[in-house]
């Protein structure tokens, strides 16, 4: 394993200029060739745009391996990326929020979905007045992955956090403004764990709501990171802070505001989302399904 570490951290010193090399092979191989989830993907784009002829799900499925590819590498690039360089790719946009928040002494929820690439969020620990950032991620099967992906979220500051201790962990900690938990907030929920779902991208679609519950019990800052990929290398995100219609969140609310900021979000930019993943796959399991238009 020692050996496999030293290889994948000498591959990420590789200038990136060198690793989108690779990444075009492997688009060429998976697009012409392998075929990865060709019909999951497929599948999932035909059933969120409808609307979209044969040659336009065919173009953003094309396109979706290539970004998959650019996301691949960078993911490798990740294990050894400087500040400088990480801060120089990824933009962020409208910090002020994270500063208004350290005022009104209210944690943050960051909510992101799986955008290409919200792997490089990371170096936002770094510009941020809160003390504390947590990236927010799921246990993996095997040990040596888990470990490699935990370092990667842990660098430029970070205290990564597995999803099945962090509500514990915001409950537990005080409330003042001083700490942001970072979740990729589209995740499939576990089969045992549906219970609610909506209408998203044209589906029934099960979520995710552990971050829902919490808006109702405490009051902590929401922000939607909104992922832009500018050109190959370099992106943007841009924050937006969540408000409650009311005084303060009802159940579901931010659940659903979430969904419809991330659905425009992808409909800018189709090929940019992470079609391969079976979102929907237990679509089927939702015990509450709201039929309301968000």
């Amino acid at each position: 394993m020692n050996f496999l570490i030293k290889i994948l951290y000498f591959i990420s010193k590789l200038p990136l200029k060198i690793l989108y090399i690779f990444a075009d092979i492997m688009f060429f191989l998976n697009y012409y060739f392998v075929g990865y989830r060709k019909n999951v993907i497929t599948k999932n784009l035909k059933n969120s745009f409808p609307e979209k002829s044969d040659e336009e799900i065919e173009e953003i499925r094309k396109n979706f391996y290539r970004n998959f590819s650019d996301y691949l590498v960078e993911t490798i690039k990740s294990f050894s990326i400087s500040e400088t360089e990480s801060r120089v790719r990824m933009q962020h946009i409208n910090q002020e929020l994270f500063h208004e928040a350290k005022e009104e002494g209210k944690n943050i929820i960051l909510l992101a979905g799986h955008v290409f690439n919200w792997e490089w969020i990371n170096a936002l620990a770094t510009i941020i007045p809160q003390d504390h950032c947590h990236p927010v991620y799921r246990k993996v099967n095997s040990d040596f992955w888990e470990n490699q992906m935990k370092n990667v979220r842990n660098k430029f500051g970070n205290e990564a956090l597995e999803a099945k201790e962090v509500i514990l962990n915001i409950v537990r900690s005080k409330n003042d403004g001083s700490s942001a938990y970072m979740f990729v907030a589209d995740q499939t929920p576990h089969f045992a764990h549906i219970t609610y779902g909506l209408e998203f991208l044209n589906q029934r679609t099960p979520v995710f709501t552990g971050y829902d519950r919490l808006a109702t019990k405490m009051d902590l800052a929401f922000i939607y990171c909104e992922m832009k990929k500018v050109k190959r290398g370099f992106y943007q995100v841009n924050y937006h802070r969540i408000y409650p219609d009311g005084e303060k969140f009802v159940e579901h609310e931010v659940v659903k505001k979430f969904h419809k900021l991330l659905e425009k979000t992808i409909n800018k930019r189709p090929d940019n989302y992470l079609w391969s993943h079976r979102k929907w796959k237990y679509q089927d399991s939702i015990k509450n399904f709201d039929s309301e238009k968000k």
